[in-house]
């Protein structure tokens, strides 16, 4: 692996501990209000369990993207994966204009719908999975 792809490693760990953590703690109550009504209804629970599982599976992925070496490239498809489930309600918030933490206008909501996709290529490729 090139150090490009270790550094690329460590900085995905650490955005996705801080997202993690901010869906645990001050971010938490802005979190809650994007969750679309979709989702406690398919999920069978409410907003705020959904917030609280996401923040604590964004802590694991990115705990386990550097304390799971051997795993490196089941944890970076895993990360992906959850990039990919999150994107519905990335694009419910853009369409209903709510805000959340760090995307309170209509720009920042429609440039958060451009990231998803590079942080699932992001994931990909610093693990050694090929996003062609």
């Amino acid at each position: 692996m090139s150090a490009a792809a270790v550094v690329g490693r460590w900085l995905l760990a650490l955005l996705l501990v801080a997202a993690g953590v901010s869906h645990l703690t001050w971010g938490r109550r802005g979190y809650r209000i994007v969750v679309p009504d979709w989702a406690t209804r398919l999920l069978r629970t409410d907003a705020d369990t959904i917030v609280v599982v996401s923040g604590v599976v964004e802590i694991g992925l990115g705990a386990a993207v550097v304390a799971l070496p051997r795993e490196r490239r089941r944890v970076g498809a895993a990360i992906a994966a959850f990039f990919v489930v999150v994107f519905p309600g990335n694009v419910h918030q853009w369409r209903t204009g709510r805000s959340a933490p760090g995307l309170r206008t209509d720009r920042a909501r429609l440039i958060r719908l451009f990231l998803q996709p590079l942080l699932v290529a992001w994931a990909l490729t610093c693990t050694g999975r090929r996003t062609s």
